[in-house]
């Protein structure tokens, strides 16, 4: 056990310096952001819940009639192939699938388990949708039919996801919830998040524990949103690649979800409307304090 925990530990340490190695002022700048990290977590750590006297202020029954679809189907679902949903989930599908319903949509879920889930999603998106459920049992095969076609496969092997790739040439919607292991989610997300169309969303499941490795490198990959290229003789921000290319990262309880954007967006407007302003600061310290730099 012990020897255990000290290969772990080196494993650690040799997989820091080669990332100093590889990208020393990236490594730099993201240990300078560690004290501020550690003072987030800890702050979160004890933040105090809402009082129980207020958690219900406020709240009204629900409106029956835009119930969730997808809460309705799963709380139905007595008999048949199993579906197996932390609850909350179904919220969070529905806030961001729901443009798809009726639409012509390619939908890939890892993890096909019982196959009770690839039938919600038939259910949900209508007759318009195909579905790609991907599975390292071969036992799964037999879930394939109608919208349905099932690929055998390891989600962190991206030899797998290169073939799967040239056999489906479109996905609108990807859902992990495969081996949930740190590499296969990253790997997963690598390979297959540039091959999503515009407008896709990514959405990973069962992202748990505090100190996993998924959301560090989440953490690490949404920092590009706030990349700022100031241009105030324009009073515009040009983007970068992934600022076009992403549109927004939404973290909640265990789901992580990432929206490709369908239109790019060149620059981002930052007009000034009114017509009674203070002085404004010079403009290179302006960029400087908007950009976080010290």
């Amino acid at each position: 056990m012990l020897w255990q925990r000290f290969r772990t530990v080196l494993t650690d340490l040799v997989a820091l310096l080669r990332s100093f190695i590889r990208e020393p002022r990236e490594s730099l700048q993201i240990l300078r952001t560690l004290p501020e990290t550690v003072a987030g977590s800890q702050h979160a750590k004890h933040l105090p819940s809402i009082p129980a006297g207020q958690a219900d202020r406020g709240s009204a029954a629900p409106d029956e009639s835009n119930t969730n679809p997808l809460a309705l189907y799963f709380k139905s679902h007595k008999e048949g192939k199993g579906v197996w949903k932390l609850e909350h989930y179904l919220d969070v599908y529905h806030a961001h699938f729901a443009k798809f319903i009726g639409k012509e949509v390619n939908i890939v879920e890892i993890g096909v388990f019982s196959g009770g889930s690839l039938e919600m999603w038939k259910s949900y998106f209508g007759p318009k949708c195909k579905i790609y459920g991907v599975d390292i049992r071969e036992e799964c095969r037999a879930y394939a039919g109608d919208r349905v076609e099932i690929f055998i496969g390891d989600q962190g092997d991206r030899t797998f996801w290169k073939s799967f790739k040239e056999k489906v040439p479109q996905v609108d919607i990807l859902i992990d919830d495969g081996g949930h292991l740190p590499e296969q989610q990253i790997a997963t997300l690598e390979e297959m998040l540039p091959h999503m169309r515009p407008g896709g969303v990514y959405l990973c499941e069962d992202v748990v524990s505090v100190h996993n490795r998924f959301p560090a490198y989440i953490h690490g990959f949404l920092r590009r949103l706030n990349a700022f290229d100031y241009r105030p003789s324009d009073l515009e921000v040009d983007t970068t690649p992934f600022q076009r290319s992403i549109r927004a990262i939404h973290v909640y309880p265990y789901v992580t979800v990432i929206e490709k954007s369908e239109v790019p967006a060149l620059h981002f407007r930052l007009p000034m409307q009114g017509t009674e302003w203070r002085p404004i600061e010079d403009a290179g310290t302006l960029t400087m304090t908007l950009s976080g730099q010290p």
